[in-house]
C-alpha cells in the first residue's frame, strides 16, 4: 500500500504529559464494574471487550453483580475480567465452569476460553491521539500458573463461543480464580438470543497473509509441519470471519502450454487456427490438487473466495509473446476463459477476484485500463478489483472498486453502483486520527465501528493488505523484528534504505502475533502452535458479526414486508440505519462501546420478534 503523507504524521510534541493523560483513550476511567469476590487485597472488576485497560487504571467505583454477555447462537463474544492484587500473587490460575441454562440446557466449559491480555510498550506514537505507554493487544493462551504483579491490572480475556444448537435463554456460571493462599469465584451470565449466525458471513473480507513469515518465525524447516501449522492460522482467521487472499498457498495451480490439436482447431477461423496449431498457446490445467485444497478450506474454514493470478496482465509476456501480438491475445483469452468457466462450474466464481494492480497513480490509469479492458473482453464475469476510488478515467475498467476509506466519495459510489459496479474499501497505514484505523494505540472501538461505517455506506467488503507483518528487512536487515518488543510497523521498499526506520503505525498489517516462544524468530525447535490473537482481531470479528445482525434483519424485513403492519415495518426499518451515537461520519464515531452494544441488542431483539410467530 502506498504511504500517504498527512499532517497527522508531522506534529510537534508540544503537549504536556498531563494533557496527554487526560486526552488519550487509554486513560479513560468512566467504565467498568467491580464484581462479587473483589476485596481490598485482590481487586476484581470487569469491562466490555471494547475498552483497552491501562495497567495503572484505578478500580471502578460502580458495583456489578456479574460479568454479563449476550450473543446469538454460533457467535463468539468476549469480556474482560481484571485482577489487581495489592501484593504479588503467585500461582495464579483461572478456569471457567460450564454455564447452566433453561431446562437441562448448558454451555460446556470448553466453550469458554480464558486468554491473558499482554501489553506492548508503545515507544513511538502512531499519531497525536496516542500515548507513550504500555498498550494491551496480544492475547496469548493462559497456559498455566502465573504471578500477578502488585498494583498492576491484569485483564483476562474471557471468550465464549455459543454452539449453533444452544437453546435461547439465560445461562449462568462462574470463573474460578486460584492462587497461593487465594480463591474467588466471579459470576458469569450469558444471554443467548434465539437465532443463529451463519458459518459464512455476508460481509466479504480479503486479507493478506505471509505464510513464509510463519515458517521462518516458528522454525518450520520440515515441509510436513507447514500444513499442520498453517491450518491453525486458518482456524484463527475462520473464527474471526476473515478470508485470506490465497487460501491454498501450498497447492499451486499447475498449467502447461501446448499447441492445439488439429481436430480441436478445425472450428476456429483463420488466422486463429494457424496460430494455435503452430504455437504453444493453449493452457492445459491440472485442476485436481488446487480444487481439492480449495474445497477443503472452503468447507472447513468457510472462506469467501480468493485472489486470482492471471498471466499476461500489464506488460507480462505469455510464452515469450508480448502484449499486443495476436499470439498473446489468443493465449490470454484462452487462459482467462478457462479460469472463468472452471470457477463457474465449481460454484466459486462469485468469490474470486482479480487484484492485479495496487493503488495506481493518475499516470498509471491508461496502463491499468488497457489490461482491465482486455480482461473484461476475455472473461467478463471475473471480478476486476482495483484499490482506488472512482475516477472518470477508470470507469468501465474495474467493476469491484476498493478505495481507501479516506478517499471514499459516496456520490460517485452511488453512480457506479447504479451501473452495476460493487464496492469494498480498506484501511492501512492511513488514515490516522481522527478516522477509524487499525492501530494498537487507537481506541478499541475503531475496527468495530469501521464495520458499522461499512454498513452505513452500503459497502460489501473490507480489505487489509497484511495480517501478520512481523518484520521488515529495511528496518531489521540483520535479524527479524520481535513484534512483542517493537510494536511499530516499519515501511519497506521504495526509497527506504537498509537499516532505515520509517514508521507506518503501531500494529499496521499485524493482527496475529507469532507464538510467544518464537517472537524473536529463533526457536530452539519447531513451534507447532497457532497464532496469538489480538484485541484488534477480536474487534474485527465483532464488527463483522454486527454487520451480520443488520444483514439478517434486512433479509427478514424483505421476506415479511407484505405481512407486517406499516408501523411495525417502519420500526424495524429504522434499525437498519446506523445511529449517530455510533458513527456520524468517517471522522465522528464513538470511542465508548456502549452505544454499539445497545444497538446490537435492539437488532437482536427485532430479529427474534420477526422470527417468532405472529410478528
Amino acid at each position: 500500500m502506498k504511504t500517504v503523507l498527512t499532517i497527522m504524521t508531522a506534529f510537534a510534541l508540544s503537549t504536556t504529559a498531563l494533557a496527554e493523560v487526560t486526552e488519550c483513550i487509554l486513560f479513560d476511567r468512566s467504565y467498568g464494574e467491580t464484581v462479587p469476590g473483589s476485596t481490598r487485597e485482590v481487586g476484581l472488576w470487569w469491562a466490555s471487550s471494547g475498552w483497552k485497560v491501562a495497567q495503572d487504571r484505578p478500580m471502578p467505583s460502580r458495583r456489578g453483580k456479574a460479568m454479563a454477555l449476550a450473543m446469538a447462537q454460533n457467535e463468539t463474544e468476549a469480556a474482560q475480567l481484571v485482577v489487581r492484587p495489592v501484593k504479588d500473587l503467585s500461582g495464579f490460575t483461572a478456569v471457567s465452569s460450564s454455564l447452566a441454562g433453561p431446562g437441562s440446557a448448558s454451555i460446556p466449559a470448553d466453550c469458554v476460553e480464558i486468554l491473558r491480555v499482554r501489553y506492548v510498550n508503545i515507544q513511538r506514537k502512531t499519531d497525536i491521539s496516542s500515548a507513550l505507554a504500555p498498550w494491551p493487544d496480544p492475547l496469548p493462551p493462559f497456559k498455566g500458573p502465573i504471578t500477578l504483579a502488585a498494583n498492576i491490572n491484569q485483564p483476562l480475556w474471557v471468550r465464549i463461543h455459543v454452539p449453533k444448537d444452544t437453546a435461547a435463554g439465560e445461562y449462568t456460571g462462574h470463573i474460578e480464580l486460584n492462587a497461593n493462599g487465594y480463591n474467588a469465584r466471579v459470576p458469569l451470565r450469558v444471554r443467548v438470543y434465539g437465532f443463529a449466525l451463519p458459518d459464512r458471513m455476508t460481509c466479504e473480507t480479503a486479507f493478506g497473509f505471509d505464510a513464509g513469515a510463519v515458517y521462518q518465525y516458528q522454525g518450520l524447516a520440515n515441509p510436513e509441519d507447514r500444513p499442520f501449522v498453517l491450518d491453525k492460522y486458518w482456524a484463527s482467521m475462520a473464527a474471526h470471519h476473515i478470508s485470506p487472499y490465497n487460501p491454498a498457498p501450498n497447492a499451486g495451480l499447475q498449467v502447461q502450454w501446448t499447441a492445439l490439436a488439429p481436430e480441436d482447431a478445425a472450428h476456429l477461423p483463420e488466422p486463429d487456427r494457424t496460430l494455435l496449431m503452430n504455437n504453444p498457446l493453449t493452457p492445459v490445467f491440472d485442476w485436481a490438487p488446487w480444487d481439492a485444497e480449495l474445497q477443503r478450506v472452503f468447507d472447513q474454514f468457510h472462506f469467501h473466495g480468493m485472489r486470482l493470478g492471471l498471466p499476461g496482465m500489464g506488460n507480462a509476456a505469455i510464452q515469450g509473446f508480448k502484449p499486443g501480438t495476436p499470439e498473446h491475445s489468443l493465449a490470454f483469452t484462452a487462459y482467462c476463459r478457462a479460469m472463468q468457466e472452471h470457477l463457474r462450474e465449481k460454484g466459486w466464481l462469485n468469490g474470486a477476484y482479480v487484484y492485479w494492480f495496487d493503488e495506481p497513480t493518475t499516470q498509471d490509469y491508461p496502463y491499468v485500463m488497457e489490461s482491465f479492458l482486455r480482461l473484461k473482453k476475455a472473461a467478463p464475469d471475473l471480478r476486476r478489483m482495483l484499490t482506488e476510488q472512482v475516477e472518470p478515467e477508470l470507469v468501465g475498467g474495474p467493476n469491484l472498486w476498493c478505495p481507501l476509506t479516506w478517499f471514499y466519495k459516496h456520490e460517485k459510489t452511488l453512480e457506479r453502483r447504479a451501473a452495476g459496479d460493487h464496492f469494498w474499501w480498506y484501511v492501512c497505514t492511513v488514515p490516522k486520527q481522527p478516522y477509524c484505523g487499525l492501530f494498537i494505540d487507537h481506541p478499541a472501538t475503531d475496527l468495530r465501528v469501521w464495520l458499522w461505517q461499512t454498513w452505513k455506506y452500503d459497502i460489501e467488503g473490507i480489505l487489509i493488505w497484511q495480517s501478520n507483518l512481523w518484520t521488515t528487512r529495511c528496518a531489521y536487515p540483520d535479524e527479524p523484528q520481535n513484534p512483542y518488543e517493537d510494536p511499530m510497523s516499519w515501511e519497506h521498499g521504495g526509497t527506504v534504505k537498509k537499516g532505515e526506520k520509517r514508521p507506518w503505525g503501531n500494529g499496521d498489517g499485524r493482527f496475529m502475533y507469532p507464538p510467544e516462544s518464537c517472537g524473536n524468530a529463533n526457536p530452539p525447535a519447531p513451534v507447532l502452535e497457532g497464532p496469538v490473537d489480538s484485541i484488534r482481531w477480536e474487534m474485527l470479528r465483532d464488527g463483522i458479526e454486527d454487520y451480520e445482525y443488520m444483514a439478517i434483519l434486512k433479509r427478514l424485513i424483505t421476506d415479511r414486508r407484505t405481512v407486517l403492519p406499516p408501523a411495525h415495518l417502519k420500526k424495524y426499518e429504522a434499525l437498519l440505519t446506523v445511529p449517530e451515537s455510533i458513527t456520524k461520519d468517517l471522522k465522528t464515531y464513538t470511542k465508548d462501546p456502549a452505544p454499539i452494544e445497545k444497538r446490537r441488542d435492539e437488532l437482536a431483539r427485532a430479529i427474534e420478534q420477526l422470527q417468532s410467530k405472529g410478528a
